[in-house]
């Protein structure tokens, strides 16, 4: 089965019908090739760059307001400055076109606030040489930090290089801003084998995800040796930016799988509005959000005394795809829906409250008695205060890739988890709700997967994963 959906955007008129395939067959580019300074792709200059010559070659993005990097969003729902002075800030792009800073002590696109859409992939390395797997390191990390920035991945791109070779770029993002993308890496446990040196330095929180009841896994669509996130506000930029990592690789990486998403399912930022799951409800209401500075050193960063030294700093990730039987769902009754998922349909208030915010008050009873939120409502089931106060930034997408052949959606969630520790936050979770929630009646997990996610590229001498090698 497929996990790739269509990539066309009917908001975005003119976007391929066919998913970005990776390029085979290309020349890798050289370090200094992918570290060049300048953008060869066209002969204006690029304004507002300080300490740079009127000569530098302007980025396919650049006239998109790139300056405007790191403006903070105001919104509604905002927490108070001095709750965020306790660590520093993530950056905000000022709009939807803007860049986010590629470059700090996180990784982006974990707390950042959750762009619109997702394409996620998961490579092989088919490589057994560790300075090759080392030098593609360097090379996506080079690559990353331009395309997040609206550039192309190299530095010669679509069109600028010789007419005989074949491009550093693939080109379908030119003349797009860089619409907030984000990339993100980590590493599976198969990684940490014999190939390439790695087992003494697996960590303890990356132990295998154990087998779930209820779960139907497809070996085919879980796991892999790396993964890399992409996230962005316009499809085809997220695409894209998956497309040319893939064709850095080409012969020491291959894809095993990919998803695609759209529909953010979940808020990381107080300034943004809770979105909606495919069943039509709120979801994620009670998310960690990058504001939450005490929470997320506890919940969500590892630090060097936690067992792996070389992921202070780094968090761990779990991807699950969660099929729904939509066409069950929604021939479900409003009540029943509600009571399974222990919140209102319309505004997303706990059962017994008011407003989306309301504090669940699982004490709460019923004229009849019973409680207002179901013993075994997800709400209850998966809130932290039923696992020792585990939280998971959760940051998931909704997927529709086409149907079956019983003329069935095949949609539902691709949920994506970050966290200091699956084996204490994850695991308990999802192992209680496998075995008692009513959910279950109408979902199905068919992919999985597991990765320590390394720290943030420090600076243009750093590359992603520099300290799991050191």
């Amino acid at each position: 089965m497929s996990s790739t959906t269509n990539p066309r955007d009917p908001g975005h008129p003119g976007h391929p019908s066919d998913e970005a395939r990776a390029a085979q067959g290309l020349e890798r580019p050289s370090a200094e090739a992918t570290t060049a300074g300048s953008d060869r792709r066209s002969d204006r200059t690029e304004p507002g760059r300080p300490g740079e010559g009127a000569g530098r070659r302007m980025s396919r993005r650049s006239l998109f307001g790139l300056g405007a990097a790191g403006a903070a969003v105001v919104g509604a729902g905002a927490v108070a400055a001095s709750s965020l002075l306790d660590e520093p800030p993530v950056a905000h792009a000022s709009s939807t076109s803007d860049p986010y800073p590629f470059y700090g002590e996180h990784q982006a696109g974990i707390v950042t606030p959750a762009q619109d859409r997702l394409h996620f992939v998961a490579f092989d390395v088919t490589t057994d040489k560790r300075a090759e797997l080392v030098e593609l390191l360097q090379e996506w990390t080079a690559a990353a930090a331009r395309l997040t920035q609206g550039k192309e991945a190299g530095s010669y791109g679509a069109v600028g290089g010789a007419p005989e070779a074949a491009p550093d770029d693939t080109g379908e993002a030119l003349g797009l801003p860089a619409s907030g993308l984000t990339l993100t890496i980590g590493f599976g446990p198969s990684l940490f084998d014999e190939r390439f040196g790695l087992a003494g330095k697996r960590p303890a929180a990356l132990a295998d995800l154990p087998k779930f009841p209820g779960e139907q896994l497809i070996p085919e669509i879980s796991g892999g040796d790396i993964c890399v996130q992409a996230c962005a506000h316009d499809p085809q930029v997220a695409v894209h930016a998956i497309r040319n990592l893939a064709r850095v690789g080409f012969g020491r990486v291959s894809v095993r799988w990919s998803q695609l998403g759209f529909g953010r399912t979940s808020s990381t930022s107080r300034a943004q509005t809770t979105p909606r799951n495919l069943m039509g409800f709120k979801d994620g209401t009670n998310n960690l959000k990058l504001e939450d500075a005490d929470l997320l050193r506890d919940q969500l960063w590892a630090a060097a005394g936690d067992g792996a030294a070389w992921m202070a700093a780094g968090t761990y990730l779990v991807t699950r795809k969660i099929r729904m039987m939509i066409e069950t769902w929604d021939r479900t009754s409003l009540l029943e829906q509600e009571q399974i998922i222990g919140r209102d349909k319309g505004e997303g208030a706990p059962l017994g409250g008011k407003r989306e915010f309301d504090t669940l008050d699982f004490a709460a009873k019923g004229p009849d008695g019973q409680p207002r939120i179901p013993m075994d409502a997800h709400v209850r089931l998966a809130h932290p205060s039923s696992h020792g106060n585990a939280h998971l930034l959760r940051r998931g997408y909704n997927f529709v890739d086409g149907s079956d052949g019983l003329g069935r959606l095949d949609a539902g969630l691709f949920f994506i988890a970050y966290q200091r520790d699956p084996r204490k936050q994850f695991v308990p979770v999802q192992m209680s709700l496998a075995k008692t929630d009513p959910l279950n009646e109408y979902i199905k997990h068919v992919s999985s997967g597991l990765f320590a996610c390394p720290p943030g590229v420090r600076d243009a001498g750093d590359y992603w994963g520099r300290t799991l090698f050191a």
